[in-house]
């Protein structure tokens, strides 16, 4: 019998001995290596994710890397044992949104592992195989949980659309900030900012290819591009800021209470195009992937806390605690 991290309801969090279930058609198992801890992972414990986006009670854990270790029946063969990652959204692949690759929005009911359906803070993960993206064989698999946020990073540059030699600049300098930072550097960019209030993020931006940092205060303007990754109240009006006229912001930060919001007269004088990411489809999850099985991208450096599937309330609480400056937590079933 296996263990799972159960949100019963708001604040209500416990681990539990867990069921194996058998794996219906077209379904996997994998054995869990890793998961990760995020933003939308607190607001399922504190009660404050948007209704409709969660349905307790509630394994977490959208963000995990593992090994298929038993298949459904009609599933490829060749898939038992490969090292995996899969997206979350179990989307219904027949409407019109689906057949043209937006698959993040779907018409069908919200669904997606973690919230909806059983999530990977436990030893083991059942989800449809049509979601797995297989890694190369040896891939480090503690870094390749962390390829969720990036394919939603993934999803905001290929829209960002970034050409050799222009200026860009990230707004965060957290976990997606700095994945974003690292595809991006990919594009051969002039100028690669990145703004972010914390002056320790400094060093790591810098290794993830970042050309400057500053903070948010003394953000330039100009830029081409400017992808908003940190999520907080003013940053997607400053995203608008420092974008020269007539160039492409991507917004990809849900701020909980928004103090600065975006004047539509900034935007008609600026003749800004905006661009906005909810989640990851099959094609930015492919990109990402694919960065990370060739060096590309490194999310390893990002990776500040690990804790046992037992120490999960103390994984959040790390989390909450400003003084840990915690990057991207894992735990470790």
């Amino acid at each position: 019998m296996g263990r799972a991290v159960v949100v019963e309801g708001p604040g209500k969090l416990s681990v539990v001995r867990a069921e194996p279930e058998d794996p219906g058609h077209g379904e996997v198992v994998v054995r869990v290596e890793w998961a990760g801890i995020c933003g939308s992972d607190r607001e399922v414990l504190a009660g404050t994710r948007p209704e409709g986006f969660v349905r307790y009670p509630v394994v977490p854990g959208h963000e995990w890397s593992g090994t298929v270790v038993e298949l459904g029946p009609g599933t490829d063969p060749e898939l038992l044992g490969k090292p995996v990652v899969g997206e979350g959204f179990r989307n219904c692949g027949r409407c019109a949104p689906c057949r043209r690759g937006d698959t993040t929005l779907c018409t069908a009911e919200y669904d997606e592992t973690g919230f909806t359906q059983p999530g990977a803070w436990a030893d083991e993960l059942r989800l449809p195989a049509r979601l797995l993206h297989v890694l190369p064989d040896g891939a480090d698999l503690r870094a390749a949980a962390l390829l969720e946020p990036a394919a939603c990073m993934a999803a905001a540059t290929l829209l960002a659309a970034v050409v050799p030699g222009e200026r860009v600049g990230v707004i965060g300098g957290g976990t997606l900030g700095l994945l974003a930072t690292q595809l991006l550097a990919a594009s051969g960019p002039a100028e690669l900012l990145v703004v972010d209030p914390r002056a320790s993020r400094a060093a790591l931006a810098s290794r993830c290819g970042a050309t400057d940092f500053c903070s948010p205060g003394a953000a330039p303007g100009g830029f081409d591009v400017v992808v908003e990754a940190a999520g907080a109240p003013g940053t997607g009006a400053l995203a608008v800021r420092m974008c020269r006229r007539g160039g492409r912001v991507v917004l990809t930060g849900l701020a909980g209470h928004e103090t600065e919001p975006i004047a539509p007269a900034d935007l008609v004088t600026a003749a800004v195009t905006v661009h906005t990411v909810f989640g990851a489809p099959s094609r930015a999850w492919t990109h990402a992937v694919r960065a990370f099985a060739t060096g590309v991208l490194d999310p390893a450096p990002l990776i500040t806390h690990e804790f046992p599937l037992e120490e999960a309330d103390r994984a959040m609480r790390v989390l909450e605690d400003p003084a840990a400056d915690a990057g991207k937590v894992l735990l470790h079933p």
